[in-house]
């Protein structure tokens, strides 16, 4: 049976959709990747100011990483008995108290635990999200609610590295972490008067997180999804070096390509909207074959400013539409354990950012920017085949 058709009785049925709560959902979203970005922008003067190496500095985005995987698979059983509303309202707690530990921290360790608290709380988040936008709208709606959920995610890529960045040489990095505070306060506030009270369901037919590995259209899709981002992540690293040296941009042709690629992520988050709908296994399909092609046309005319920034543009469109088709895949293949297919989920991702980083370096450091495209082309390309191959099909 194909995943895409599947819906069990088990899920309840929502009649009137809450989109306030889901644009609540959204702007929590953006504060707590706005959070997690935020150090990679102000790296250099929070390492002046602690004193500490830019290296030492730079794990705090290390730490919040690992903090999320090591959640996501602990999160659905630890919280299991609790009303998802309090639940989510006290990830955005969280993230309220991780900033403002950051602000007014002395030392580097302080900094490292208030780190600990947002990694909690992003790992906490991304496990319960799909599954609380599923009984937050009814199940033909859930696509465009997953899609408006994660715009956050293109939002924050858009503006919190610049704007961070900017703000920081103004009113110093204290304060930008101040201010992500308040913008937790603000989401905090707006989910405390929308989002409506959740008991917990207690039919999930798995055992957790792990055993969902037990049904193969499982461990094809997570395989799919290793792929896929490793491809992504290996890809984005190394994309500034590449667009440096082989594409020879300036800082600022280098900044509007940035640009460009953040613009048209928002874009291809709010197209996958659409295109799910019609096939969740097409669309992932067709975007990992698009971003393939992409690399390898990155990698023969990279000479060429304009193909260049308009390829980037074109891995962006692709990518955006990743979080909202894996997690709208995920509600149809275990709608009625989607808290333990999302912790499945985010481990997956977080793992697959870790190989894509460090086999991203190794093969950069043997054969450059280049190599590394084409090895992200081939991924993606494994990921193609794999999708349309094995994971639309349930068994």
């Amino acid at each position: 049976m194909s995943v895409e058709t599947e819906l069990t009785q088990t899920r309840i049925t929502v009649d009137k959709p809450a989109w306030s709560a889901v644009f609540a959902m959204a702007f929590g979203v953006f504060g707590l990747i706005t959070a997690e970005f935020l150090p990679v922008s102000l790296l250099t003067p929070v390492a002046a100011s602690l004193h500490v190496s830019e290296g030492q500095a730079g794990q705090t985005v290390t730490v919040t990483a690992l903090v999320a995987l090591l959640t996501s698979l602990v999160i659905g059983n630890v919280t299991r008995r609790l009303d998802r509303r309090v639940v989510m309202l006290a990830f955005t707690l969280l993230l309220i108290a991780s900033a403002l530990l950051v602000a007014f921290a002395e030392n580097l360790p302080m900094i490292l635990l208030a780190r600990v608290l947002l990694g909690m709380a992003i790992g906490g988040f991304w496990t319960l999200s799909t599954a609380i936008t599923m009984r937050l709208v009814p199940a033909d709606q859930v696509p465009r609610a997953l899609s408006i959920v994660f715009s956050g995610i293109s939002l924050a890529t858009i503006i919190a590295a610049p704007l961070g960045s900017y703000l920081g040489g103004l009113i110093g990095w204290r304060n930008i972490f101040l201010l992500t505070g308040v913008l937790g306060g603000l989401a905090l506030f707006w989910q405390f008067f929308t989002l409506p009270a959740m008991p917990p369901e207690n039919h999930a037919r798995s055992g957790g997180v792990l055993d969902l590995l037990r049904q193969r259209v499982m461990r094809w899709g997570m395989l799919a999804v290793i792929l896929m981002f490793t491809g992504h992540f290996a890809f984005f690293t190394y994309l500034r070096p590449f667009l440096e040296t082989r594409a020879q941009l300036d800082v600022n042709q280098l900044s509007l390509v940035l640009l460009a690629f953040g613009v048209a992520n928002f874009f291809g988050t709010s197209l996958a909207a659409w295109l799910v709908t019609r096939s969740v296994s097409l669309t992932l399909t067709g975007m990992a074959l698009l971003m393939s092609v992409t690399a390898l046309l990155l990698v023969s005319f990279g000479h060429v400013p304009w193909l260049v920034a308009t390829g980037v543009a074109l891995w962006g469109l692709a990518f955006g539409s990743m979080p909202t088709g894996w997690s709208t895949w995920l509600s149809r293949a275990v709608p009625d354990d989607a808290e333990a297919g999302g912790g499945l989920l985010v481990a997956t991702i977080q793992l697959a950012i870790t190989a894509g980083a460090a086999a991203g370096g190794w093969v950069f450091d043997l054969h450059g920017a280049g190599g590394v495209f084409l090895a992200s082309s081939g991924l993606m390309l494994l990921a193609a085949i794999t999708i349309f191959s094995r994971v639309r099909q349930h068994g």
